[in-house]
């Protein structure tokens, strides 16, 4: 069965139409000409920001006039990461999507249920003849990945509505009603070079198959950490031979909890037994240690060519001793809401090469200052050793709000469909509804989306049961909102 023909089917044709279309945060401006096509065809209202937003407004249907306008919120970036393994183009190529029995995914990348599912309901109901709703609204916001850049710069001068419903939670039986605020901690630092001399034979040292995932919503799952698991290889081999780095590439996109990481080492020639040695036995203890979490886990090592240079050794032991220390995974749990995560922090990217190392992390929290201290954390040990160190891309929480009247409604709703009540929750992912509540005060907000799967890897699936909960769910909201006061 193709993607397009599962049901709901206008969601699911929206969704693979959008799923041709490259949109990789910051490099947006074919999907936004694609949503600007989308209104205008259908003959709506539609509008265009100066940062890249796109809104489209739909009237009410027949008999729906004096109830409340809706705001329906999705961004339309997503994630681009690959296995290591594949050969796919995100700039050119659209996703090679297909149906696993109750789920939909994506072969070796990010599949962009995150949040296309979202954008793809939207899309359904502003082309729907026949579904009951109230004026709606449809903000379509960008790189909400990489920094939620169309968040914070929203002009929201074209949105009227005072309840806005965001679809990009990732649980269907959940209603979030808050959300983590986060921050890039970077880093950067030139270290010196020298040329080897006497015998030596160069290694390329792999590691792959780790699940990633989000570095919010999965950051308590303990899964491995690819740049602080090669880190800890790095570091235990210092002290069983006389290893040199000449590069290490880790990591990819910030936000994801890397999977992958290669790195190109120097051993003399005389310890070359002793470091394949050392190698067998020490990944075999990383791997058994990983095992309930990280089945996949993979060490490969194969002899390369001799590089001319490597890091001069006083500069090995800085950086490997600070990438060590850093915070890493859950920094602290609430002591407020049972369950959830206040604030950690994820080394998403680690690049040694030329005399250059640099390191982007991301720290989360749903309270600023934890937010400022694990960010002081990461930073300070980096700062220690010499480092450049630069905070970029902040942005606040969503403080949760359990007396909302959408929540109200909803939860009700939920119940009387369901024959249980909602799991009513704040997340500690990033979702710009704390961003765009502060651009549109007096706003109702809530989320909730379908189920969704290792977003943010190649893993990433969507669960089609789940969607069709989810559309016939918002239906029945849409159909349930109250008149205008």
């Amino acid at each position: 069965m193709k993607v397009s023909d599962l049901s709901p089917r206008a969601l699911w044709q929206n969704f693979a139409r959008l799923n041709a279309v490259p949109r990789a945060s910051k490099k947006e401006k074919q999907v936004i000409d694609f949503m600007w096509s989308f209104g205008e065809g259908l003959g709506l209202e539609t509008f265009q920001d100066a940062a890249g937003n796109v809104v489209i407004k739909k009237p009410a249907t027949a008999g729906m006039e004096n109830r409340q306008t809706v705001v329906l919120q999705s961004h339309l970036d997503m994630v681009h990461q690959k296995n290591g393994d594949t050969d796919f183009d995100f700039e050119t190529q659209g996703i090679d999507m297909y149906v696993d029995g109750d789920w939909v995914k994506a072969r070796g990348t990010t599949l962009g249920a995150d949040n296309g599912i979202g954008v793809a309901t939207i899309m359904a109901l502003l082309e729907a003849t026949d579904i009951e709703h109230p004026a709606l609204e449809a903000l379509f916001t960008i790189d909400e990945e990489t920094g939620m850049t169309g968040a914070k710069q929203l002009d929201p001068v074209h949105i009227t509505g005072k309840i806005l419903l965001n679809l990009d939670t990732e649980e269907d039986d959940e209603l979030t009603i808050g959300c983590a605020g986060g921050i890039d901690t970077n880093t950067s630092y030139k270290y010196n070079e020298v040329a080897l001399t006497g015998a030596h034979v160069a290694f390329e040292v792999k590691l792959k198959g780790l699940t990633g995932g989000h570095s919010g919503m999965d950051i308590h799952k303990g899964r491995g950490n690819a740049n602080k698991l090669m880190n800890r290889l790095l570091y235990a081999a210092r002290k069983s031979v006389d290893i040199k780095i000449n590069r290490v590439d880790g990591g990819s996109l910030r936000n994801a909890i890397p999977r992958e990481s290669t790195a190109v080492v120097v051993v003399p020639e005389e310890q070359k037994l002793l470091f394949q040695a050392f190698f067998g036995i020490y990944t075999t203890v990383l791997k058994e240690e990983n095992q309930t979490v990280e089945p996949g886990l993979q060490f490969l090592l194969s002899e390369c060519p001799l590089p001319e240079t490597v890091m001069e050794d006083a500069d090995f032991v800085k950086i490997v001793n600070a990438i060590y220390a850093m915070p890493n995974g859950v920094y602290r749990m609430s002591p407020d809401i049972e369950g959830l995560v206040e604030a950690s922090s994820n080394l998403a990217r680690v690049i040694i090469k030329d005399g250059h190392f640099v390191s982007q992390s991301l720290q989360r929290s749903s309270v600023e200052s934890t937010k400022e201290d694990v960010a002081q954390a990461v930073g300070a040990g980096f700062e220690n050793i010499g480092c450049e160190v630069a905070l970029s891309g902040d942005y606040p929480g969503w403080k949760p709000n359990p007396d909302s009247a959408i929540l109200r409604l909803m939860a009700a709703l939920y119940t009387d469909r369901f024959g249980k009540a909602p799991k009513v929750e704040a997340c500690h992912a990033g979702l710009e509804c704390g961003i765009l509540g502060g651009h549109l005060p007096g706003m109702d907000m809530i989320s909730f989306g379908p189920t969704i799967r290792g977003a943010h890897s190649p893993d990433e699936r969507v669960q089609v049961s789940s969607v069709e909960k989810f559309w016939s769910y918002l239906l029945e909201v849409l159909k349930a909102i109250p008149e205008k006061q």
